[in-house]
């Protein structure tokens, strides 16, 4: 396993010009603006949690008919109507 995460972009820019660089460790730079970076990768979420900070909207009143059979139907209801 390679200890240097490689980006495919700047995060800065876009710009697709980078370079290894020695200092900090492990760290790029961008030719493009000239900025030096890191890419760290912290870990996964495997316990994703419902409610917290997720975007709840009302369903349109009619429907289009849905292919996948997998996905069940469940009520969608506002964060507002919830608290009361």
């Amino acid at each position: 396993m390679t200890e240097r995460a490689t980006p495919f972009y700047c995060p800065y820019c876009g710009d697709e010009d980078l370079r290894p660089q020695e200092e900090p460790h492990a760290a790029w730079l961008c030719t493009g603006c000239r900025r030096v970076f890191t890419v760290k990768f912290v870990g996964l979420n495997l316990h994703a949690q419902s409610g917290g900070g997720a975007v709840h909207t009302t369903p349109p009143a009619h429907p289009e008919p849905d292919d996948d059979a997998d996905v069940l139907d469940s009520p969608v209801t506002e964060h507002a109507e919830a608290s009361k």
